[in-house]
């Protein structure tokens, strides 16, 4: 190499020295860091990892013990596009927790305590296309509107969770959704499910493990797979009555014969009275005759 190269040389290698120490000088304790990119899997975190470099973009706190992600710690993260999150202690406190991750595409929440899942807790990740909330075991309750905002969701697992319900239009006005786990569920398949088990049938929506997904309850359609269900519930819901379909149907028959019974005896007064006046006008008639003659 020329003398004249050597310093160039020089001044690249330390400039690239400098920005490695400086990648190691940012990365979190016992975490390992690459270019965007922090990993601390397998660390038993108990908290969120302090000093995470603000430019990172693929964050994996994967098997660690953390029960809170704090707003704000993930606000200074605003170009986070993939947080990988599972088998950890999060519980259900995670409404506007991602408020300040609006470029976020991937997340990851599985294996975790979730309870519940709100219109606040995914509304701000209007970028979401992969969602993974399945083996959360105490998650029972999706509100209908959770999902209004990802519009991008392409993604989403709630296999092995609490859920007995799930309403349609959670899932059905996903433009975009092509998967969804649903497997290993606590299902309820009666009438007001009807709906649901009709759309998976009818969508173009791609379902995994799907001799996994399975009535619960009632007791006489446990274990019973989704398409055999659907079959069964249209027969019981749209051909048989229940209990309340036979006392309403009693109340309109007692209500029609009121009816009825009510017009017979007024038309039969008003003919009484009709026929009351007619005669009276005529005795009427012929007493003014006599009286005449």
């Amino acid at each position: 190499m020329s003398p004249s190269g050597r310093p160039r040389s020089l001044s690249l290698m330390f400039l690239l020295g400098m920005g490695m120490a400086s990648e190691r000088i940012n990365c979190p304790s016992r975490c390992s860091c690459q270019y965007l990119e922090v990993n601390c899997t397998g660390q038993q975190l108990q908290e969120f990892p302090a000093a995470i470099p603000l430019d990172t973009r693929q964050l994996i706190l994967a098997a660690n013990n953390i029960s809170y992600l704090p707003a704000v710690g993930l606000s200074f993260l605003a170009d986070l596009v993939y947080l990988d999150c599972r088998k950890n202690l999060l519980g259900d406190d995670l409404d506007f927790t991602f408020i300040g991750v609006a470029k976020l595409v991937y997340l990851d929440l599985s294996f975790n305590n979730l309870t519940q899942v709100t219109f606040s807790t995914f509304s701000h990740l209007l970028s979401l296309v992969v969602l993974k909330i399945s083996d959360n075991p105490n998650l029972v309750a999706i509100e209908k509107d959770a999902f209004t905002n990802n519009t991008w969701l392409r993604h989403l697992d709630v296999s092995r969770t609490g859920l007995t319900f799930l309403d349609t239009s959670t899932v059905r006005d996903l433009p975009n959704l092509r998967f969804l786990g649903l497997s290993d569920n606590l299902w309820h398949c009666n009438c007001s499910f009807l709906d649901f088990i009709t759309w998976m049938t009818d969508s173009n929506v791609h379902f995994p493990d799907a001799d996994h997904i399975t009535c619960y309850t009632p007791e006489g359609l446990r274990a019973l797979k989704m398409p055999a269900a659907e079959a069964q519930l249209h027969f019981n819901c749209l051909t048989r009555l229940d209990k309340q379909d036979y006392v309403f149907l009693c109340l309109i028959g007692f209500c029609i014969f009121f009816a009825g019974t009510m017009a017979a005896w007024l038309a039969g007064v008003c003919a009484v009275i009709y026929e009351f006046h007619t005669s009276k006008g005529g005795e009427e008639e012929e007493e003014e005759e006599e009286e005449d003659t």
